[in-house]
């Protein structure tokens, strides 16, 4: 399933040039620096692994001077997310308006409607990251063991998750148990951090998560990892999960992007600002501890050209899956 898709993950480093063009908002001498508010849409809700991973670099951002304006971060979830998506999309030439745009948020956006990266302006990718499956304080399954014996035996075993990734990860998972959502079914919600409130609020049997949305419940004993939906084991505090291959069955990992793109036609000048003040929060210390050593993501910083090759790639590999 989907394995031509997954090839380009393994081939992140592709590169090329479909930056937008234009020439608003820049200086006399062809430069650009923030004179306003930036807006940063999210398309999740607070909490959730896009919006701490937005929050991080914002902070980073101000702390290091790379910017002297406020940013205003806007969780729009309407829709799945597609409200803000398409907003964004629609601010063409636009320098002050940036968007978090993940693996997750393009999946659900090339299916559902007619938007297409080339709406956008991609500026970076900075990291890849990977899920785990996770059950709360007093589970009925303690164990992905007893999860897959009780669905195999007829009972109804519930996994709740975020739209985009989560669902192409749970699909990964059932293809390599053997099993339909006839026998584990899938609660979708608009984020990790919902997803998570069904799982502590006992409405879901396990819930997917990344591990910067987990990582202080699990800290504080509410949340227990009972699989890592990877090819390895995660470092502590995840460490406990098993692979699927320790249990038997082919392993499950969908590595999932995060990036950021801006309008169609943003200012050259604007994209080479914001992808330049990518690149120095990707190199600075504060987004190596704060960021991927605390939430356990895989580095991968690419350029604006870089990005913008890679997420076409990536879409029409997608696609491409879909029309089999």
């Amino acid at each position: 399933m989907r394995k031509g898709f997954m090839m380009v993950v393994a081939g992140i480093l592709a590169m090329g040039s479909l930056t937008g063009c234009g020439a608003k908002e820049a200086s006399s001498d062809g430069t650009f620096k923030p004179t306003k508010n930036v807006e940063w849409v999210v398309t999740s809700s607070p909490g959730g692994g896009s919006d701490i991973y937005t929050r991080v670099i914002t902070d980073i951002m101000t702390k290091e001077k790379l910017v002297d304006q406020p940013f205003i971060v806007n969780n729009q979830t309407d829709g799945g997310g597609e409200v803000g998506r398409s907003r964004v999309s629609k601010t063409k030439g636009d320098a002050h308006t940036l968007l978090t745009f993940n693996s997750g948020d393009l999946t659900p956006m090339v299916t559902n409607t007619q938007l297409r990266i080339e709406d956008f302006t991609p500026i970076a990718v900075m990291a890849v990251d990977k899920q785990l499956m996770f059950v709360g304080e007093n589970p009925k399954y303690p164990t992905m063991e007893a999860a897959l014996e009780a669905a195999k035996k007829g009972e109804n075993v519930v996994v709740g998750g975020s739209k985009g990734d989560d669902i192409a990860t749970f699909e990964k998972f059932l293809e390599c148990v053997g099993m339909t959502q006839d026998q584990i079914s899938y609660v979708m919600y608009d984020s990790t951090a919902e997803a998570i409130t069904g799982l502590l609020g006992g409405h879901v049997d396990l819930c997917i998560s990344k591990p910067a949305a987990s990582v202080q419940y699990v800290e504080s004993g509410d949340m227990t990892p009972v699989l890592a939906l990877s090819t390895e084991r995660f470092n502590a505090p995840f460490d406990e999960a098993p692979t699927l291959s320790e249990l038997g069955y082919e392993d499950a990992e969908v590595p999932v992007w995060r990036g950021v793109v801006g309008p169609k036609d943003m200012p050259q000048e604007a994209v080479d600002f914001w992808s330049n003040a990518l690149k120095q929060v990707a190199e600075s210390e504060s987004w190596q501890v704060d960021y991927l050593d605390k939430y356990l993501l895989i580095p991968n910083f690419l350029t604006a050209e870089e990005a913008a090759t890679f997420m076409k790639q990536y879409q029409d590999d997608y696609l491409a899956t879909l029309n089999k």
